[in-house]
C-alpha cells in the first residue's frame, strides 16, 4: 500500500523528488579525454549521473572524479547511469563521502565518428541513501595450497564490475572451478572497483584462487595489471599522464603488467592492439587470447611469432594466455571464448596470490591455446625449467621434454626461434631427451597442425673446461683452468634425440 507524502521523511521525500540539473555541450576535438565540471551541494549523500547517447555513431566512455581529484568509478561506455553513495554504488563505481564542491566527469571519446561530439548529463544530488549498503574491505591474503606445482588458471576475465561485461564474481569463481582451474584474475577495465567484494567472494568459493587486477585499457592498448589493487590513472594525455609513467605505477604497487591481445586490430574492439612502446621490463604477453577455435586463426600464430622477436631481443615476459569472457561461460557470439579458454600453468611454490605472481615472474608458464584438455609438455635441463637460466659445463646435462595427455599431437622444440626437432607423440608419457646444449629453447605441442601448448623459453649456457698449455708457468694459484662462455649463437646444429620412451 502506497503511504501518503505526510508520511514520508521530509528529507527523503526532498532526495527523492530532487530534479536533476541538465548540462549539454560537446566534446572538442583535441586528446583523448575531456572534463566536464558538476556542482555538488553541501549536504549530498547520494549523486547520481545519467548520460543518454545522443549520437548513435559515436562511443563514449565515462567516469568520476571528486573535488580532490579522488577517483570514484568508470564504467566506459556502459549507458547506465552511475550512482555513489556514502555506502555503496553502482558496478563500477566506489562508495565514500561526498565532500560538497566541483566534481568532475570525465569523457573519453573511445569512437568519434560524429565530430564534436554531442552530450548531455543529467545530474541528481539527493539528501538521503536510496542504494543498498554495501559490505567491503580491505582484500585479505590466503593461502589455498602450501604445495609447489603447476596451477592452472585464466589471465584475463571480466565481472560486472567491467562496465561491458555482466557476471558477479561468484559467476565466475563456479564457472571457473567447473573447468577445473585453480585460479582466475579479474581484468577490470580501469577500476578497482571490484577489489572491496572480493573477501565475500573467495570466502564462498575456497577451492579457486581470485587474484585482483585491472585491464588498463587505452584507445591504443590494453594491458593487464595482475594483482593491482589501487586505481592508476588511465586518462593519458590529460594532465600529464603517459602509459609509460601508468605501467610504472602498477609495478610500483606489486603487479605484474601484461602487454593483452597485441595484434588484435578489429573493429568490434576498440584500442585492442598495441600501438605503445614495449617496455623493457615487461611482466608477460599474452599470446592467447580466447581460445584458438574462436581467434587463434586470425591472429594465433602472429602473436606468437611477436612475442617470439621480443625475447630474441632480450626481453623476458612469460607467455600467458586468457580468455577475455565478459559473461562468465554464456557468451555465444562469435568470439566469445568462456573461461579457461586459454588455460595459463604457472609452477608456484603454492596457491596464493603472492606465490602465482612469483610464479609468473619467474617465467614457470605454460600457456594451453585451447583449454584444459590440450597436452601438457615439461620442458627441463637438470633442475632448470621454463623460464630458467641454466649453466652446464660442456658434455654435461640433458634436456628433456615430457608430454602428457598428448598421444597423436606433434612435439616440436625451437632453439634461438627455429625449428630444431619434429617427432611425433605415441605414448602416455612421452619422454623425449637429447644432449644439453647452448641455446633459448621452446616447446609447442601441435594438434592438428596447430599450435595448442606452447612453453616459456629455457635459457642454457654450456661452458668449456681446458687446461692451460704446458710450460705456461700458472701454478695452483694461476687457477690453472680457463671456463669459456658459449653464446647461444654458437653452433646451431639440430639437436639429436639420445632416447625417447
Amino acid at each position: 500500500m502506497w503511504e501518503p507524502l505526510s508520511m514520508i521523511p521530509t528529507v527523503l521525500l526532498w532526495s527523492l523528488l530532487a530534479q536533476p540539473v541538465v548540462l549539454e555541450g560537446a566534446l572538442s576535438g583535441e586528446g583523448d579525454f575531456e572534463l566536464v565540471p558538476i556542482e555538488v551541494p553541501v549536504g549530498t549523500k547520494e549523486l547520481s549521473v545519467a548520460h543518454p547517447s545522443q549520437e548513435p555513431r559515436n562511443v563514449l566512455d565515462y567516469g568520476l572524479f571528486d573535488p580532490s581529484g579522488t577517483f570514484r568509478g568508470y564504467g566506459g561506455g556502459n549507458e547506465e547511469p552511475f550512482t555513489v553513495a556514502e555506502t555503496g554504488a553502482s558496478r563500477s563505481y566506489l562508495p565514500g563521502p561526498l565532500p560538497p564542491g566541483t566534481w568532475q566527469v570525465v569523457i573519453g571519446k573511445a569512437k568519434v565518428s560524429r565530430s564534436p561530439a554531442p552530450y548531455r548529463l543529467e545530474v541528481t544530488a539527493r539528501t538521503a541513501q536510496t542504494l543498498p549498503a554495501q559490505p567491503r574491505g580491505a582484500l585479505a591474503a590466503v593461502e589455498l595450497s602450501g604445495e609447489a606445482r603447476w596451477y592452472a588458471g585464466d589471465f584475463h576475465v571480466h565481472s560486472e564490475q567491467s562496465g561491458d561485461a555482466a557476471p558477479s564474481l561468484g559467476e565466475v569463481a563456479t564457472f571457473a572451478r567447473s573447468r577445473g582451474l585453480d585460479f582466475v584474475h579479474f581484468a577490470e577495465h580501469n577500476t578497482n572497483a571490484g577489489v572491496g567484494l572480493m573477501n565475500e567472494a573467495q570466502s564462498a568459493h575456497p577451492a579457486l584462487l581470485l587474484i585482483p587486477g585491472v585491464e588498463f585499457t587505452t584507445y591504443r592498448g590494453h594491458a593487464n595489471g595482475i594483482g593491482a589493487t589501487q586505481y592508476v590513472d588511465h586518462r593519458l594525455g590529460l594532465g600529464g599522464v603517459t602509459v609509460e609513467g601508468a605501467l610504472a605505477a602498477l609495478k610500483a604497487q606489486g603487479a605484474l603488467v601484461s602487454i593483452n591481445h597485441p595484434l588484435l586490430d578489429l573493429d568490434v574492439c576498440i584500442g585492442c592492439a598495441w600501438q605503445h612502446r614495449v617496455p623493457e621490463d615487461v611482466d608477460a604477453v599474452e599470446v592467447g587470447t580466447g581460445g584458438w577455435d574462436k581467434t587463434g586463426v586470425l591472429f594465433g600464430r602472429q602473436t606468437l611469432a611477436w612475442w617470439e622477436r621480443l625475447v630474441a631481443r632480450g626481453l623476458r615476459p612469460a607467455p600467458i594466455g586468457g580468455s577475455d569472457d565478459h559473461r562468465a561461460g554464456t557468451g555465444t557470439g562469435l568470439f566469445d571464448s568462456h573461461i579457461g579458454s586459454p588455460t595459463t600453468l604457472v609452477y608456484a611454490e603454492g596457491l596464493s596470490v603472492a606465490a602465482i605472481l612469483e610464479g609468473v615472474r619467474r617465467g614457470h608458464t605454460v600457456v594451453k591455446l585451447q583449454g584444459p584438455e590440450d597436452p601438457f609438455v615439461d620442458l627441463r635441463v637438470g633442475d632448470g625449467r621454463v623460464g630458467d637460466e641454466v649453466s652446464l659445463p660442456q658434455g654435461e646435462g640433458e634436456l628433456s621434454a615430457t608430454v602428457s595427455g598428448g598421444v597423436g599431437s606433434t612435439l616440436v622444440l625451437y632453439r634461438d626461434g627455429e625449428e630444431v626437432s619434429r617427432m611425433e607423440v605415441d605414448r602416455e608419457p612421452f619422454l623425449y631427451r637429447a644432449p644439453a646444449q647452448a641455446g633459448r629453447f621452446r616447446a609447442v605441442v601441435e594438434v592438428d597442425g596447430a599450435p595448442r601448448t606452447v612453453t616459456n623459453t629455457l635459457w642454457v649456457t654450456v661452458t668449456v673446461t681446458a687446461p692451460q698449455p704446458a710450460g705456461c708457468g700458472c701454478g695452483a694459484g694461476g687457477g690453472g683452468w680457463v671456463l669459456l662462455a658459449l653464446a647461444s649463437l654458437a653452433r646451431r646444429r639440430p639437436l639429436t634425440a639420445a632416447r625417447r620412451g
